[in-house]
Order: structure tokens, then sequence, then C-alpha cells
């Protein structure tokens, strides 16, 4: 299941930099980590839906990707990023 509206707009509220902000790394990897978190979930309960699991592992690489451009951008950034998002390292 995506993420509801609500939620999305919650999420995009929480962590923009500005009012119109949806695009930066801050919005992108909070909404990643909502759907990483909510698979997680399901893949505890289907264990056979290897599809789906294909699908998570995608998304993981896309939010390493972009915690990686911020790493490289900005240390200070990357460190409360990941201290926003409970993310380990």
């Amino acid at each position: 299941m995506a993420l509801l509206a609500f939620q999305k707009a919650n999420i995009v509220a929480a962590h923009r930099k500005h009012e119109t902000d949806t695009g930066s790394p801050e919005v992108q990897i909070g909404l990643l980590t909502e759907r990483i978190n909510y698979l997680t979930e399901h893949f505890k309960v289907h264990l056979k839906d290897h599809h789906g699991r294909r699908g998570l592992l995608r998304m993981v690489s896309a939010r390493r990707g972009l915690l990686d451009y911020v790493r490289r951008t900005d240390v200070a950034r990357y460190k409360a990023i990941l201290a926003t998002f409970d993310l380990r390292k």
C-alpha cells in the first residue's frame, strides 16, 4: 500500500525547508523511510512476496543514494538526517 495523501503531507510538512519544498533530500528520505518501514512489516507477515521485496530493495538503494549525496555535500546535514530518521551509522 502506498502512503495516503495525509500521511505524505504530514511527512513533507515535518521535513521541508521552506513553504513550497517537496523535493529536498530530507523530504525524499522521509518519504522513502516511511514506505520502507511499512514494507518491512509487510514482509514479516508475507514471507513469499518476492516481487514486492524487489521493490523494497530498490527503495533502500534510492535512499542510500540520497544519503550518499547529502554526505558528499554537507556532513553536518547528513548526521542530522541520520538522527532525525533514526538510521544507523
